[in-house]
């Protein structure tokens, strides 16, 4: 279901400057009204003010005014929130504007030759997968739900809380992912870097980590929604 969003992009071209934010190049560190805008310059248009838009639209189920629910297709929010607060948790959806969050920079993953973006997108995951759970997801996904319930048990409220009794907070997702692209995704890589165990074994906890929060993150915003 979450990935609905991505099949869709080519239907709806609209929608690809919803998956991620640009930030300028080697700062490190995120401003919404800075940095949330399409490459036209149109404010709100990335992947945090997209979360805020799909996060409103659900919410308008709740009001007295039917209608209002009426103007959107409620199912599609859905879709396209859950999507979003995925994307923003990968640290390369809010990477520099010069590299396209990533994307130009060719790198060897092992012996493959890919983008450092995908890395961050599919390699480090499906290298988990095969190197520890026996190329099963479902087992990559319990040893994550374990460690939500068990090692991270305690920082699992400050992810969940919302500042302000917001709905959701994708600006401080998108703050956490620009840092961990710096710290993390793009240190000491560079053009045709070969990425191997080095690299592998010490970010594959991060992105771990930020599977775990953007599920949790996720549950949070939807049982606000609709609780």
């Amino acid at each position: 279901m979450c990935s609905w969003a991505d099949r869709v992009k080519f239907r709806y071209h609209w929608s690809s400057p919803l998956h991620y934010i640009d930030t300028p190049d080697s700062l490190c560190t995120y401003q919404y009204n800075r940095d949330c805008k399409d490459e036209d310059g149109e404010k709100g248009r990335c992947v945090a003010g997209a979360i805020n838009n799909y996060t409103d639209q659900l919410l308008s189920y709740r009001t007295s005014i039917f209608s209002q629910a009426n103007q959107y297709n409620l199912t599609e929010a859905l879709l396209f929130l859950s999507h979003f607060i995925g994307d923003i948790h990968q640290p390369l959806h809010v990477g520099f504007t010069s590299d396209r969050g990533a994307n130009t920079i060719d790198v060897h993953w092992y012996r493959r030759k890919t983008v450092l973006h995908h890395v961050w997108d599919n390699s480090i995951i499906e290298t988990s997968e095969e190197r520890f759970y026996d190329a099963s997801v479902d087992d990559l996904i319990t040893a994550i739900q374990r460690n939500i319930t068990g090692p991270w048990e305690d920082q699992v409220p400050k992810w969940e809380k919302c500042s302000l009794n917001k709905t959701t907070c994708p600006d401080i997702y998108a703050s956490e992912s620009i840092k961990a692209a710096c710290e993390w995704a793009c240190k000491d890589v560079s053009e045709d870097s070969v990425l191997e165990d080095d690299y592998f074994l010490s970010r594959y906890p991060v992105v771990n980590k930020r599977l775990a929060q953007g599920g949790v993150r996720l549950a949070a915003t939807l049982n606000r929604i609709f609780s």
